[in-house]
């Protein structure tokens, strides 16, 4: 679809229950294929938006760098177009800042907030620098070899033991954009925080994270769990990318939070960006 000048490639999974949809975005770098075993997971009453931001997967890249608070305007404009008025936002990694974002800029849209395995941006607690290093490249979303080399050190968690299911769940060597495209996420981060505005997010917060993150540190769910007013802490064992890796295990911790899909989806003619 496309939003304003931006095209978007998007997918929906209609959900059974009329509750609501679930918005997800996704890490640096990563295409909306990796959420896949996350989707497939969830509960189908809850319908699942997914999209890759500009210069991801297949959205074009586009002329400019883009900072969080324009992203997630373009975000909200494409929910607006496809109907949906209010809804729940999902945030992993690098996607759990663009959810803070949208949060504080529409609290009135947002029901409910998942930032999974993510921190504060530019004011967190960072893992090792042998760990972030290899953030400053895109190789490990289009190399498989190399990203299974280094997913022990980098994600922790189940890759400990199975490093090649790194490059499946990444994406490797498939439709992972450009180039330019992960060197403008960086950008979109860099100078980024929420920290001294987490007090103020609104909507009721679920903050997951794992014990054996060796790029989110735990301590930042703990920084979060305290500023966010009424958040809820849900700690698991294991380490970057087990919301994907171990769907089944973490889908029901987020279904609970979420509550049922009762609700309606879309509220015709009320939809605003």
């Amino acid at each position: 679809m496309r939003v304003g000048e931006q095209p978007l490639r998007v997918a929906i999974r209609p959900g059974t229950g009329g509750g609501p949809p679930l918005l997800l975005c996704n890490g640096i770098g990563a295409p909306l294929e990796a959420f896949e075993p996350f989707t497939g997971a969830l509960d189908p009453a809850i319908e699942v938006v997914r999209f890759d931001v500009p210069g991801v997967g297949g959205s074009p890249v586009p002329p400019l760098p883009y900072p969080f608070p324009r992203l997630a305007r373009l975000a909200g404009r494409m929910l607006a177009q496809l109907g949906y008025d209010r809804f729940d936002v999902l945030g992993i990694s690098w996607g759990g800042g663009l959810a803070q974002q949208f949060a504080l800029s529409r609290p009135d849209r947002i029901r409910r907030l998942v930032l999974v395995a993510t921190g504060t941006g530019s004011l967190m607690v960072p893992g090792q620098p042998s760990v972030l290093w290899h953030m400053l490249s895109p190789r490990r979303h289009l190399d498989p070899a190399h990203v299974t080399d280094y997913a022990s050190d980098i994600y922790g968690g189940s890759m400990r033991a199975t490093p090649t299911r790194a490059a499946e769940l990444l994406g490797a060597a498939a439709l992972s954009g450009t180039r330019r495209g992960y060197y403008y996420q960086l950008l979109a981060g860099a100078g980024w925080t929420s920290l001294p505005l987490l007090p103020l997010l609104r909507p009721p917060t679920l903050v997951l994270a794992g014990d054996d993150d060796p790029l989110i540190p735990l301590i930042n769910a703990r920084i979060m769990h305290t500023l966010i007013r009424g958040s809820q802490l849900h700690v698991y064992r294991g380490g970057h990318l087990d919301l994907i890796a171990d769907p089944h295990r973490l889908a029901p911790v987020v279904e609970q939070f979420l509550g049922p899909a009762q609700a309606p989806a879309v509220t015709p003619g009320r939809a605003s960006a």
